[in-house]
Formats: structure tokens, sequence, C-alpha cells
């Protein structure tokens, strides 16, 4: 499950838009926000490119998208 808050606050930090943060992705605007609000799930390489762009720790990542529920 990941965390919509915690990540669009390093999407904001980073100014990135979530336009351009799907286009980064490879994904379409609606895809990133079926992501964003658990209805798909990051893939592993969608999770490894968010941690290069935003510069995140491995804390951080975990914060993101290993919550339980």
């Amino acid at each position: 499950m990941t965390d919509k808050i915690k990540l669009e606050y390093f999407l904001k930090k980073a100014k990135i838009t979530k336009r351009e943060f799907a286009e980064k992705l490879g994904i379409s605007l609606q895809g990133l926000y079926n992501k964003l609000n658990n209805i798909t799930e990051f893939k592993q390489a969608e999770i490894t490119t968010t941690c290069e762009l935003l510069h995140l720790s491995n804390r951080e990542r975990d914060e993101i998208f290993l919550q339980q529920m």
C-alpha cells in the first residue's frame, strides 16, 4: 500500500508535477492516479525510478511503498 501523502510531499519538494512524474515513469496520468489511490500497485522498476528521481533514502522508500493496512 502506497502512502500517497508522503509521496506527494517528496514530489512537491522536488518540484515535479504529477504529469511530469507519470511521464518519467512511462505511464499515463490516470495510471499514476490509480497507483496513488492504491487501485493498482507500483511496479519494482517504477519504485526504483521514483527513488532516483526524488533521491529517496531506503527508509523513505519503505515508508512510502511498504505501508501496512
